[in-house]
């Protein structure tokens, strides 16, 4: 039974919620101040009310969070994400948790609101962005903003879970609109020209020929480039898995994770003359740690540093930056090979299921979602195809005709 107690212009209502392991009673309060024009029943009837609904609230196990958001976030991080989440989503949380601390870390769980969050994704927008210099060179992106309520969100569906909130006030929040810009993508007629640029590279560049060369052919993500082990190529059957990532974090150095998502974890077919490349090139590197002796350390990496340790994160770009001044060939992300792949097979007629477990999206809707450009092109061109074949067929039959 809710205990009522009138404090001034408002009440308190208190409701004991059983015993804790201790034995101790574990009771949760709240307060309630009525509208000013309210009558004396009016105010009987409402109190009574939200003092039925409190009571059912806190008996159904949906306690008030009286916990600051703070507070409950860094109970989160401990209970929750370092447990459950990948080294680099926690660096991204990590780095947004000044910002959100200092918004919303000092008011409780069950004060905020979906106007709160609302005027932080306000604040958010007008917040200057500075370089390393210390100018301004614009504002917040709306992606970055996504991000930060996406990690305001996860510890509120957290608290849900937890039975300490009946909703997510994230969940009717209205984001800015994120404008997509036009991606770069290497063309065909470019990925075929590093290919032959790379016939005149030096030993000494084999392994980044191959790693630029396995990103064209397979569109892996840079990490899975990087954790490619020997153990993951069957040669004679021309397949290779992806089981593993490559990653580094200030704090950990360079390290192994496993992929992405599960989805991620896949075997994919290469070209007979990609693995007999690959072949020339496990040749070279046997006989480079034979080289080197007991300075060599066993990784069993495709992609080492001089002493066989795992390659650093930026070495590839570093490399093809260079490479691109060196030829005078147009300079893009590592990633965009990845674009590039994805984009040949949309546009020789793959279908999106194929493409998404070639690239290891989680679902098609990923797939659809990041290159709905490069599907419209390829619907175009099968209908285009329908013209030609069906005008095709009637010019043959009356050329007269369809002259006139």
């Amino acid at each position: 039974m809710a205990t009522i107690r009138k404090r001034g212009n408002s009440y308190q209502i208190r409701v004991s919620c059983g015993y804790d392991t201790k034995g101790n009673q574990v009771e949760q309060s709240m307060t309630w101040k009525p509208e000013k024009k309210m009558t004396e029943k009016q105010i009987e009837k409402e109190l009574n009310r939200i003092a039925v609904k409190f009571e059912n609230d806190c008996m159904n196990g949906y306690l008030t969070a009286t916990i600051k958001f703070q507070d409950f976030a860094k109970q989160w991080f401990k209970e929750y994400a370092e447990i459950k989440l990948k080294t680099q989503t926690l660096r991204c949380y990590h780095n947004m948790e000044k910002r959100v601390y200092n918004a919303i870390g000092h008011m409780r769980l069950d004060k905020i609101t979906v106007r709160t969050i609302q005027k932080f994704v306000r604040e958010l927008t007008e917040e200057k962005k500075y370089n390393s210099k210390g100018e301004v060179i614009g504002k917040l992106a709306p992606k970055t903003i996504k991000h930060h309520i996406a990690f305001i969100s996860t510890i509120f569906d957290y608290a849900v879970r937890m039975q300490m909130l009946q909703s997510n006030p994230c969940k009717n929040v209205t984001l800015p609109p994120i404008v997509t810009k036009e991606r770069e993508v290497y063309t065909l007629e470019e990925v075929q020209q590093m290919l032959d640029l790379f016939e005149h590279e030096s030993e000494a560049n084999f392994k980044y020929v191959i790693f630029f060369t396995l990103a064209a052919f397979t569109g892996l993500r840079r990490g899975e480039l990087l954790g490619l082990e020997w153990k993951d190529f069957d040669f004679e059957n021309c397949l290779m898995t992806v089981v593993r990532t490559s990653e580094w974090t200030k704090e950990k150095g360079i390290y192994t994770d496993t992929p992405k998502t599960k989805s991620s974890n896949r075997m994919l077919k290469i070209p007979a003359e990609l693995a007999a490349q690959l072949l020339r090139f496990k040749e070279w590197q046997d006989n480079y740690k034979t080289g080197i002796g007991s300075k060599w350390v066993e990784t069993d990496r495709l992609f080492t540093k001089w002493n066989g340790e795992p390659m650093g994160m930026r070495s590839p770009y570093k490399f093809f930056e260079k490479f691109c001044k060196r030829t005078g060939m147009r300079f893009v992300s590592i990633h965009s090979f990845r674009h590039f792949n994805a984009t040949a097979m949309i546009l020789n007629g793959v279908d999106v299921k194929t493409v998404q477990t070639c690239l290891g999206h989680n679902d098609a809707t990923t797939t659809l979602s990041i290159y709905a450009h490069s599907f419209q092109e390829a619907r175009v061109r099968a209908m285009e195809s329908v013209a030609d074949c069906i005008y095709s067929r009637r010019k043959d039959k009356n050329p007269e005709q369809l002259s006139d």
